[in-house]
């Protein structure tokens, strides 16, 4: 396993980190093999994990607390995220810092995580939800700095919305965050324009969320997957956005070899950038998280093919089933 710095934290992280919401709440999730491939994933080297209490009301944050004690001699850095009150995913323009993350609020959810995790800080603390208009809100930049100055958080974060890099740029020139969380993959490579710049002007760690595609760059998609109503894909993955999901994997296959597969390329394409600290790839089960842990090792992807891939760039807007 590589590591790479994370911003101006100075932590060392792995970059291949945990992303943890497919283990609380989707089809197939169980806990004893949750737990198993987070410690595969400790074992291995990984040291960075990322969790939210939305990813169960709780529960994945209690898994990472359970494999946090099973590894004390370790250095490991926990990242969880506060839910927005009103409970509205992706955040929207008229929506105010009252009506997702007043103070009083911030400060409850700082303390539930931490009891969850059962930890006296956390490592790390981001705001599940975004706006770059609540700046305005001077009461955000005290919520901010007392979270820290209470020693219960180390450093703060935003969580982006869906294909709206732009809407953290504020942000990140502030001053006041130290990570931003946003999606970047062989797809969606719109933060390199603006966003990744600012990060690196202002030395904010970068951490890249589904760099699968919800599943797309795992090449397994096929226009006859479903998933059960109560599972979040099966309002993702709405019938035309399958189809142009499946047709833009299959467009890609042809720069697989025997030696890898889609998701390593994937994991690899994302490695050529060094403005990413870490990637958070969702894994339930050992198998994934020793292949993805491997792409670490491969390093990133030989020039020409990454030029091959910077062409399958696909800008894309939020919609009403985005999320």
């Amino acid at each position: 396993m590589k590591y790479r710095r994370f911003g101006r934290t100075g932590w060392d992280v792995s970059e291949i980190g945990y992303g943890m919401w497919g283990m609380a709440g989707w089809t197939g999730s169980d806990d004893a093999e949750s737990l198993s491939s987070l410690q595969r994933f400790v074992d291995l080297g990984g040291n960075f994990f990322d969790t939210a209490w939305a990813y169960g009301d709780g529960h994945s944050e209690e898994l990472l607390g359970k494999i946090l004690r099973a590894n004390r001699g370790k250095r490991l850095f926990a990242a969880s995220k506060i839910p927005p009150k009103n409970r509205r995913w992706p955040s929207r323009r008229e929506f105010s810092l009252e009506d997702c993350f007043p103070p009083e609020y911030i400060d409850e959810y700082v303390h539930k995580t931490l009891k969850n995790i059962g930890n006296e800080t956390l490592d790390l603390m981001q705001f599940h939800t975004w706006e770059d208009g609540w700046l305005d809100d001077e009461r955000l930049a005290t919520s901010i700095e007392k979270m820290r100055a209470s020693g219960k958080v180390q450093a703060v974060g935003i969580s982006i919305n869906r294909w709206e890099p732009a809407n953290g740029i504020r942000a990140v020139r502030s001053g006041l965050i130290d990570a931003v969380q946003v999606i970047y993959n062989i797809f969606d490579q719109n933060p390199e324009d603006e966003l990744f710049p600012a990060c690196r002007e202002h030395n904010v760690a970068v951490i890249a969320r589904v760099p699968f595609d919800e599943g797309t760059l795992t090449g397994t998609l096929t226009l006859e997957s479903h998933w059960p109503r109560s599972d979040w894909r099966s309002t993702y993955f709405v019938k035309e956005n399958l189809l142009a999901s499946v047709a833009r994997a299959e467009a890609l296959k042809p720069f697989l070899t025997a030696e890898m597969s889609m998701p390593d390329m994937a994991l690899r394409f994302i490695l050529n950038n060094r403005d990413v600290s870490t990637i958070i790839p969702g894994m339930r089960k050992r198998r994934n998280v020793e292949a993805n842990m491997a792409s670490s090792e491969r390093g990133p992807l030989a020039e020409a093919l990454r030029k091959e891939l910077r062409t399958h760039r696909w800008d894309r807007v939020p919609t009403s089933w985005s999320q």
